[in-house]
C-alpha cells in the first residue's frame, strides 16, 4: 500500500478549507482542479455573475516568504492562460472574470490562518 504524499494531502485540505470559505461568502463552486496541458486551476467559482479563478496556496510555515510569495509573476501568467483556455472551452467570451487567491498558513487541521484576496491580480500585470 502506497503512503500518501503529505504535500498532496496538505494541498487538498487547504483547497477544501478555501472552498468552505468561498461557499460561506456566497460563491458557487463551478469546478475543482481543472487540468489542461499547461497546468491546473485549483477552483473555479461564480460570484454574483463573475467567473472567479481561485489559486489556493497552503504553507505549513511562513518560511521562504509564506504562501503569498508563491503566486509570483510566472504563476500569474500561467493562471491567465489557463483562464483563457477555460473560458474558450465553454464559449464564455462574454463573461467577466477575475483572479482570487486564498492563502492557508499553518496546518488546516490545527486552526491555521486563512486569508482571501479578491481580485488579487490583474491580467495586465503579466
Amino acid at each position: 500500500m502506497a503512503v500518501p504524499d503529505q504535500r498532496h494531502v496538505f494541498g487538498q485540505a487547504s483547497e477544501h478549507l478555501a472552498e468552505q470559505l468561498l461557499r460561506a461568502k456566497g460563491y458557487r463552486i463551478l469546478d475543482r482542479n481543472v487540468r489542461t496541458s499547461i497546468g491546473e486551476v485549483d477552483l473555479v467559482a461564480e460570484d454574483r455573475g463573475v467567473v472567479v479563478f481561485v489559486e489556493v496556496k497552503g504553507r505549513a510555515t511562513k518560511a521562504f516568504g509564506g504562501a503569498l510569495l508563491a503566486v509570483n509573476h510566472r504563476k500569474r501568467a500561467k493562471l491567465t492562460k489557463l483562464a483563457a483556455q477555460y473560458l474558450a472551452r465553454r464559449h464564455w467570451s462574454d463573461k467577466v472574470c477575475r483572479f482570487d487567491v486564498v492563502l492557508v498558513h499553518g496546518r488546516p487541521s490545527a486552526q491555521g490562518q486563512i486569508e482571501h484576496f479578491q481580485n488579487a491580480f490583474d491580467v495586465t500585470e503579466h
